[in-house]
């Protein structure tokens, strides 16, 4: 079986793409306390986070439905599993609703309440 990556021609077009569907977690050292930021500002567990969205992805499109013919099936696919995540996807947590639609709740939530001078 041939893997997705060898359908997809390496261009620097699509270098942005790769990076999305790639793994590579860079905790901090043993010795380095959790709460150190990186040069960037960042806590080392932000990437970490991002790093499970992305192996996530990595599991449910790029494995379970490639090999991939073109970069644009892959793209499309991409954007496809996007949607799903934020407006189909119901999480238990926030009261079986899309995340989409606890944000509008929110942020409507925000809009109502009076400010007290």
């Amino acid at each position: 079986m041939t893997s997705p990556s060898a359908l997809i021609p390496c261009t620097w077009n699509d270098c942005f793409a790769r990076s999305i569907a790639s793994i590579c977690i860079t905790l901090p050292p043993a010795h380095k306390p959790s709460h150190e930021t990186t040069r960037s500002g960042r806590r080392p567990s932000h990437n970490v986070l991002a790093e499970t969205i992305n192996g996530l992805y990595k599991a449910e499109v790029i494995h379970r439905r490639g090999p991939w013919r073109s970069f644009e099936a892959a793209e499309y696919a991409t954007l496809e599993w996007v949607d799903w995540f934020n407006h189909q996807r119901l999480l238990e947590p926030i009261g079986n609703i899309p995340p989409a639609e606890a944000e509008a709740q929110y942020y409507a939530m925000l809009d109502e309440t009076p400010l007290d001078a």
